[in-house]
């Protein structure tokens, strides 16, 4: 059975490769805007669960309050980012800067989780605790999408 640091790295991975992709678009083209739309789906889904199935629990510890109201916040302004990028016309140079900018906040984002926040919540969370996250996380990610 997988854990939630686990499921959470997966979805990592995946959005690293999708936001790799789209900085290699140009212009107004259909692929440009399909693999944005893919990046804001699976990016909205994995900061709905993760908030819920890791960030939560993680507040149950002291130390954690923090970690996760940084983490939050986080999202919150790659949202932003994304909300930019739809008011912006897909042929502007400004668009691709946009897309950069969310591509290097989620790879900081990432980063952090993976280096620091996981250790610290691999510390506090049991074994039971690690597979059930990431059976739930897996889950309401599955909802998200359908």
């Amino acid at each position: 059975m997988t854990t939630i640091f686990e499921e959470l790295r997966a979805d990592h991975d995946k959005q690293r490769t999708l936001l790799d992709l789209l900085v290699k678009t140009e212009g107004d083209s259909e692929g440009r805007k399909e693999l944005f739309e893919q990046i804001k789906a699976a990016m909205h889904h994995h900061e709905t669960a993760e908030e819920r199935y890791f960030y939560s629990p993680l507040m149950d510890y002291d130390s954690g309050v923090e970690k996760s109201r940084h983490g939050i916040a986080e999202h919150h302004e790659m949202d932003e980012v994304m909300e930019q990028m739809d008011e912006t016309d897909f042929s502007s140079p400004g668009w691709l800067s946009l897309a950069k900018k969310l591509r290097d906040m989620a790879l900081h984002h990432f980063e952090d989780e993976e280096n620091h926040y996981f250790i610290s919540a691999g510390q506090k969370f049991s074994d039971d605790d690690k597979t059930r996250l990431a059976s739930e996380y897996r889950s309401e990610m599955e909802r998200l999408a359908s």
